[in-house]
């Protein structure tokens, strides 16, 4: 099993965004030593609780840190920027990061409708619709593969590099995943934002999955949402704090910060708020170690994948640490599969 981490840069509550990205870099080099295979780092804007809004400079600083494991985005969102910039920041990292380098997209927002319009650049917005030919540019750029009578076909993504970050299409419906068939690029599904049809919508891009230019088989990993700790109670607390969280953001009162135990424990819930909490506990796996592995293994069997993605969040960072500290040791992990640029060689089309 290969595993590994989403983080999110969560901001607890009495603590700044300095302390997050401080925290996230600790988790890196810690998961780094205990074998997790990747270490994603999601973007999002204008948010009191996610203090990550560009990933590819923290995964810069990241890289520094690190010798080992795979690091990359899950995800840049794509259709806020252009093909071009986005292949040249990975071809930076990836020459900061040989061959350890992931390159997570996604066509959501990562914000709100506001903060959306805020990032466009201007005249040269890119619709919705135009997303699978971003994706499309962006691997012709990375691969220096521009027809000769493309008006791109003379530009080069800087700096070049001998290998390529490898490529995963983020999806939580079937939109990205049948562009990631089609294009023939490697899913990763977020099973922690949306489990209705999950394995279903897997299936289907395997079973669609369109030989490309860069790879000739389907690649799957999927998103979780887990948590442990030393006690079942102490992980069903833990996890709670990241269930009120989304409460409160919902219900269009978020907080400043993810909350801690405690703080959950002095507040008052109607039927309708533990309703939701309780809804949002089925979306997470939590628990004890080996009930939390035994959780782990059934929901990749059920995508038919070895390589999950976990996300944690807690009010402390300490025992975030822990978590991940603590199924890195019942999974006994090693690294497995950490070098894995399986990308084919494509020959450039002319003269660059």
């Amino acid at each position: 099993m290969k595993l590994s981490i989403l983080d999110q840069s969560p901001i607890s509550v009495g603590k700044t965004a300095h302390e997050a990205i401080q925290a996230t870099m600790d988790l890196a080099v810690v998961a780094d030593k205990w074998g997790y295979t990747r270490y994603w780092l999601a973007e999002h804007h204008s948010s009191r609780t996610l203090a990550d809004a560009s990933p590819e400079i923290l995964l810069a600083a990241i890289s520094s840190r690190t010798k080992n494991i795979r690091i990359g985005s899950g995800g840049v969102m794509l259709s806020h920027y252009s093909p071009l910039k986005v292949a040249e920041i990975f071809r930076m990292l990836e020459a900061l990061a040989p061959n350890r380098v992931d390159m997570g997209l996604g066509r959501a927002p990562g914000s709100d409708q506001i903060a959306s319009f805020a990032l466009q650049p201007g005249p040269n917005t890119y619709p919705i619709e135009k997303y699978p030919q971003q994706v499309h540019d962006l691997m012709r750029y990375l691969n220096e593969t521009f027809p000769d009578d493309h008006p791109f076909s003379h530009l080069r993504a800087m700096p070049v590099a001998p290998n390529w970050p490898v490529p995963w299409l983020l999806s939580s419906s079937m939109g990205s995943v049948g562009i990631a068939a089609k294009l023939g690029l490697p899913l990763s599904f977020a099973h922690f934002i949306s489990q209705d049809g999950g394995p279903e919508y897997v299936k289907w891009y395997r079973d669609n999955f369109e030989p490309s230019k860069w790879f000739d088989k389907p690649r799957v990993n999927i998103g979780i949402s887990a948590i442990t700790a030393d006690t079942s109670e102490r992980a069903h607390d833990l996890a709670t704090c990241r269930h009120v969280m989304r409460l409160m953001r919902d219900k269009g009162q978020e907080m400043k910060g993810v909350p801690s135990v405690e703080e959950i424990k002095s507040m008052n819930f109607n039927k309708t708020d533990e309703e939701f909490i309780e809804h949002q506990r089925t979306k997470s796996i939590e628990g004890d170690p080996k009930t939390v592995k035994e959780k782990i293994r059934n929901l990749a069997d059920q995508y038919e994948t070895d390589d999950v993605i976990v996300l944690t969040i807690t009010h402390d960072y300490a025992e975030r640490q822990r978590s991940y500290e603590l199924l890195a040791k019942e999974f006994n992990l090693n690294g497995e599969g950490r070098t894995e640029n399986t990308m084919k060689k494509v020959e450039p089309q002319g003269t660059k």
